[in-house]
């Protein structure tokens, strides 16, 4: 019997174990992937609002360019009526010259002798009628130069506005690309203190269960098998699944304590089933009913021996995701289990 026994003992199946790291780190990179893509959703939906802000800068820029170009658009029409009534003044300056001259002339000669009076008169006449058209193009030229002079400060108004627009725009820019940075910063970090509570939380549930092989940590999770705490087809946990669970309890209590409020975590407990289906005229109607049942009932225990129900998440699986591939009565008996799984909600 002693040589059987050494036999046994040299006759080692290394399978299982490879099957067992190869799905740790399938699991590892699953992991990594998750995080990834928490991250990023995290970082889109911080994102969106800067982009809103973003958006609306953008229009008001767009709003201020238009303004800033009809404005410049008045500023040379009023220019150019500027010009024409400038030139319409330099012209009946230069006929109230020549009148003036006409009229000085028509004075001097009724002192010489001879008859221009009359003609002096009409002189006079065209003379100040040249003086009022002149008088009124000064008015019209003066208002129009108040009405520039107005119209370049609404413009550089308008420039400064623009670009203080485009400052912060520039500066908005430069808050999104550092936000970015400091939130996958952030993650980083959140990930890094979340795994190190994990590594801690497993290590001490290896020491208060004991070295068992039923119990055991695949990956990051901490695995039971069914048969520790329910019967064949039962949701009912076994008395010594029970105790099992006080001490799993006592240890998720301790962790509620030790992790800071802001980092907000949940120990998500998956329920587990062979491919074997059902058989007809009991309570559940499949296996992923089952499976379902059994996480709620190993939450309620958890629940009622003090753990936080914010901290706990019971999900079902069924036979869908099984551990081992394989239709051994060892391969389905691995996949019949409850998982433990330490991560962020």
């Amino acid at each position: 019997m002693a040589l059987s026994r050494r036999r046994t003992r040299r006759d080692i199946d290394y399978w299982p174990g490879f099957v067992d790291a190869l799905s740790t780190l399938l699991l590892a990179i699953m992991f990594l992937l998750s995080v990834f893509v928490i991250a990023q959703f995290l970082l889109s939906r911080d994102l969106s609002g800067r982009d809103t802000v973003l958006d609306r800068l953008n229009s008001q820029i767009a709003e201020l360019n238009q303004l800033l170009s009809l404005e410049r658009s008045n500023s040379t029409d009023f220019q150019d009526q500027i010009a024409a009534l400038q030139a319409s003044l330099a012209g009946a300056e230069s006929e109230r010259s020549r009148l003036q001259s006409a009229l000085d002339s028509g004075r001097a000669a009724p002192a010489a002798g001879g008859a221009g009076g009359p003609n002096a008169g009409e002189l006079e006449a065209a003379v100040e009628s040249e003086r009022q058209i002149s008088a009124q193009a000064r008015t019209q030229i003066d208002l129009l130069n108040q009405q520039l002079s107005a119209l370049r400060q609404q413009i550089a108004a308008l420039e400064d506005a623009l670009g203080a627009s485009e400052s912060r725009d520039r500066e908005s820019q430069t808050q999104i690309a550092d936000l970015g940075r400091r939130l996958n910063v952030a993650l980083a970090q959140r990930v890094q203190e979340l795994a190190r509570y994990r590594s801690d939380f497993f290590g001490r549930l290896r020491e208060i269960l004991a070295d068992r092989e039923n119990i055991r940590i695949v990956g990051d999770r901490f695995v039971f098998q069914s048969e520790v705490l329910f019967s064949s087809g039962a949701d009912v946990l076994q008395p010594a699944g029970q105790d099992e669970m006080r001490k799993l309890a006592d240890a998720i209590i301790q962790l509620n304590r030790e992790i800071p409020s802001d980092i907000n975590w949940i120990i998500r407990v998956d329920g587990h089933t062979d491919n074997v289906p059902l058989s007809g005229g009991g309570r559940f109607t499949d296996n992923w009913q089952l499976s379902t049942s059994r996480a709620a009932a190993v939450v309620r225990f958890l629940v009622e021996a003090g753990v936080p129900p914010t901290r706990l998440a019971a999900t079902g699986f069924g036979e869908y995701q099984p551990l081992v591939a394989g239709d051994t009565p060892d391969d389905r008996a691995r996949n019949r289990r409850i998982e433990l799984k330490l991560t962020e909600r």
